[in-house]
């Protein structure tokens, strides 16, 4: 499974992905965001940044994040599940 996000403009250093118990948070913060000694005729990327909140289900791991072409890509996996044979012992009363 993977949740993909469009960041583009951000680095690694801009972006941070937490799991705190099954909430997985991804934040954007720029350093450039709040300068404004430029003067643009057209900004086509926006310099606010980010928070975005999931609720995993139970089970899920991330397993990694990575940033390639301006998309933040979050990998999780569900473990399989072992097939496990007990036997109950049978009692007489």
């Amino acid at each position: 499974m993977r949740i993909s996000l469009a960041v583009a403009g951000f680095t690694p250093d801009d972006l941070t992905v937490t799991l705190e118990g099954r909430q997985l948070t991804i934040a954007g913060k720029r350093e450039d965001a709040g300068k404004t000694d430029n003067a643009y005729l057209h900004r086509g990327i926006a310099a606010r940044g980010f928070v975005r909140s999931y609720v995993l289900a139970d089970g899920l791991e991330v397993t990694g994040a990575a940033l390639e072409h301006g998309l933040l890509h979050v990998d999780m996996k569900r473990p399989e599940r072992a097939e496990t044979i007990k036997r109950i012992p049978i009692t007489s009363g």
